[in-house]
This record gives C-alpha cells, sequence and structure tokens, in this order.
C-alpha cells in the first residue's frame, strides 16, 4: 500500500526528489559526442563511394538517436536546475507527455530500423537476385517514412484516451504507465511490448540466417578454391569480408538493444498480467531504454570497416598457413623428426624443403 501511495505521489510530485544531474550530463554529452562523430564518419564515407541501401539504413538509426537524445535530456538537465519535475514545469502536463511521447516513439523507431537493416542483410546474402532486382536505396527512404509514420500514429493514441504516459520517480522521467487500472490501458502496453518483441525475435532471427548463408559461401569459396582464378579469388575473399562487416556492426547493435528493450518488455508482461506491485523494478527497464541511443554510435565508431576487416584477414590467414604446414608434414615427416640441436621449429624445416632437388 505504501508503495502504491508512492508513486501516486511521483505522477504528481511538483519537485525533482533525488537523482543525480552529473549521470544525466555524462550520459547527453556521451550521446551527442558519439552520434555526431558517427555521422561524420558515414558522410567521410559517403564522399569516398556512393551510399549503399545499408549505409542509408545505419546512418538513419544515428540521425534517429540523436534525435531521440536531444528530445529528452535537455528536460532532465532543465528539471534538476530548476528542481522542478516535469509535470510541475506546465499546468497541462505537456512537457510529461512530450516526454513519454519521445521515449515511447524512439524505442519503438530505433529497433524497427534494426530490423529493417536486418531484413536488408538476409535479402542481400539469402536472396541475391531478387535484392538486386528490386532493392534500392528508394527502398530504404521509403521503409524509413513508413516506420516513422506508423510509430508516430501509434503512440499518439495515449494522448486519445489509448494508453497514458504518467511521471515516474524522482521526478524527471514520463513513460508509459507502468501498473495501469484500467484495462483499456493494459491493452496499449501489452500492444507496445509484443510490438518490441516481435522486432527483436525477427531480428535475431534474420541474423542467424544471414550467419548461416555466409558460411555456406565461405565453404563453397574453399571448395572451389583450387579452379577460380586469383584475382576472381581476392574478389570474392573481399565481398565476404565486406559482408561480414556488416553482420559485425548489425550485431552488436542487436546485442545492445536487446539488452535494453528486453528488461522493459518482460517487466511490461508482468506489471500488466501479474498485477505487480513492485515499483522500484520499473526504474532499471527505464534506465536501460534511455542507454541505447548513447550505446549505439560507439558501436558503430568502435567496429567502423578497419575493425572487424582486420578480424576477418586474420581468420583468413591462419586458415591458410595451417594447411600449408600440414601438407609439408604428410610429404616430408622426417624433416620434423631429425632436426639439428639449436634449430628453430620452423625454419630449416622450410629450408630444407625448398632446396630438395626438383623443388
Amino acid at each position: 500500500m505504501a508503495l502504491s501511495l508512492k508513486n501516486v505521489s511521483c505522477h504528481e510530485q511538483p519537485t525533482v526528489s533525488g537523482g543525480s544531474p552529473s549521470t544525466s550530463a555524462i550520459m547527453f554529452s556521451a550521446g551527442v559526442l558519439g552520434n555526431v562523430v558517427a555521422l561524420i564518419l558515414l558522410e567521410i564515407r559517403r564522399r569516398k563511394q556512393s551510399a549503399s541501401l545499408f549505409q542509408v539504413l545505419v546512418t538513419s538509426l544515428v540521425f534517429t538517436d540523436l534525435l531521440g537524445t536531444f528530445s529528452v535530456s535537455p528536460l532532465v538537465l532543465t528539471a534538476y536546475l530548476r528542481n522542478e519535475s516535469l509535470t510541475g514545469m506546465s499546468d497541462k502536463r505537456l512537457v510529461c507527455g512530450h516526454f513519454g511521447y519521445a521515449m515511447t516513439f524512439f524505442s519503438m523507431v530505433t529497433l524497427a530500423i534494426l530490423l529493417s537493416m536486418a531484413v536488408e542483410r538476409w535479402l542481400s546474402i539469402g536472396h541475391p537476385y531478387c535484392y538486386e532486382k528490386r532493392m534500392s536505396k528508394r527502398c530504404g527512404y521509403i521503409a524509413i517514412a513508413l516506420i516513422y509514420l506508423l510509430c508516430a500514429l501509434f503512440c499518439v493514441t495515449p494522448f486519445l484516451g489509448f494508453g497514458k504516459y504518467v511521471q515516474h520517480c524522482p521526478g524527471t522521467w514520463c513513460f508509459i504507465d507502468m501498473h495501469p487500472s484500467a484495462s483499456v490501458h493494459k491493452v496499449f502496453n501489452i500492444i507496445y511490448a509484443s510490438c518490441l518483441l516481435v522486432m527483436i525475435v525477427c531480428t535475431v532471427l534474420c541474423n542467424a540466417s544471414v550467419i548461416y548463408h555466409l558460411s555456406l559461401m565461405y565453404r563453397r569459396r574453399k571448395a572451389h578454391r583450387s579452379s577460380v582464378r586469383r584475382q576472381r579469388r581476392h574478389k570474392r575473399h573481399r565481398s565476404i569480408a565486406k559482408e561480414v562487416e556488416h553482420l559485425v556492426l548489425l550485431g552488436f547493435m542487436t546485442i545492445a538493444f536487446v539488452i535494453c528493450s528486453l528488461p522493459l518488455v518482460i517487466q511490461v508482461y508482468l506489471n500488466t498480467c501479474c498485477d505487480r506491485d513492485r515499483h522500484k523494478n520499473d526504474l532499471i527497464p527505464l534506465l536501460l531504454v534511455s542507454a541505447n541511443p548513447i550505446i549505439d554510435p560507439w558501436v558503430f565508431i568502435i567496429l567502423s570497416p578497419p575493425v572487424p576487416r582486420l578480424l576477418w584477414d586474420k581468420m583468413c590467414k591462419t586458415a591458410k598457413f595451417k594447411p600449408t604446414q600440414e601438407k609439408v608434414h604428410s610429404i616430408h615427416p622426417v624433416l620434423y623428426q631429425s632436426k639439428p640441436p639449436g634449430d628453430s621449429e620452423g625454419g630449416s624445416v622450410m629450408k630444407a624443403y625448398t632446396e630438395i632437388p626438383g623443388k
């Protein structure tokens, strides 16, 4: 009962109760810096070569994260500086409504764009003919516009009575009512959580399919390596490496969003279906959701092409070096059994092998 009364007071309290503005300031600075740097890197890459459909989607994701950061973080800092809660900033709860709408909207848009990136990779790898004939950058722009439109229409329904945005402690957050009493608000929460869950599952399945098709491509290239000319082999090697770069970036972004979003989905289901009254547990999922726009750009910066490309090259070099050693050992095993004292493990062996007449 005490927790329920505290939660009601959190919905209506006019001032900020606790919390630290320094944490919010650090998160805001990290989010803005990361997204700006990521956009600069994308622009540099676009000037070097024409932007692909995948790069269009990545750019829209980074821009969405930056827009989401600017939509909510300044309000949090203002609340701390003025010691006024979001509901206390305006009589008609306009600020709280905007904050709740922005949190819900950008959480759905971010995951929807991630799903579109996963579908794009799935079509590119698994169905290349359909991808070349049907997909283009125009499809990316249309998909982004539809994502923004559908998410905007869904997130505006709480202003029409279907769902509800309320203030959460310490007075610097507004989001959907995690403990609604009206059935219509519970239905809204279930639909919201179900949409996130479906998009998460579809994204993971698409990424798993891409990994499977990439492994098939690599095995096929390895099986036909002896019958393919060196130039074509090198070209295909770079093609697979490029796909791996995209997959690594998309995979880590997906992992980050799953970690940040899945606790919220679980919490919404538990609160709605089990009538849980533990409001303290609501804060952690909300913090994780707000952290995702900060994590995404730094994942992109860290996993920019040089990093996965270096890993891929090392893997290929290791795979090529081991069969060579095994082949030499099978042809001339005596060279490995009788080595002069002090000789290194590989130097004299390869030297003796190259000095054999007829080699």
